[in-house]
């Protein structure tokens, strides 16, 4: 799969279950789950599980599962990993 970037569309499908990385190379955790607005259908939300202890870093928003929320407005590009700009995350 080539990579995706901001405005490009891309299947949830195959969101699920890919790494998360931050822009400096380190994991972050695995993407379990994504959130969206009802109404406008607009993603707020990448919710991760088996986080890092460099996710524990930062100060997420959790789920009522207890799961780790990174804000979408973090997401850089899709590809083989789910990249994030960490600054956008604290």
């Amino acid at each position: 799969m080539s990579g995706v970037t901001k405005g490009e569309r891309i299947d949830a499908k195959s969101i699920v279950g890919k790494t998360v990385v931050g822009k400096s190379g380190k994991k972050i955790g695995v993407v379990s789950d994504l959130v969206y607005e009802v109404r406008t259908g607009e993603l707020v939300y990448l919710t991760i599980k088996s986080a890092t202890s460099y996710a524990n870093t930062f100060q997420f928003e959790k789920d009522e599962h207890g799961n780790e929320e990174i804000p979408y407005n973090a997401v850089i590009s899709v590809g083989d990993f789910v990249v994030v700009a960490e600054e956008e995350i604290i």
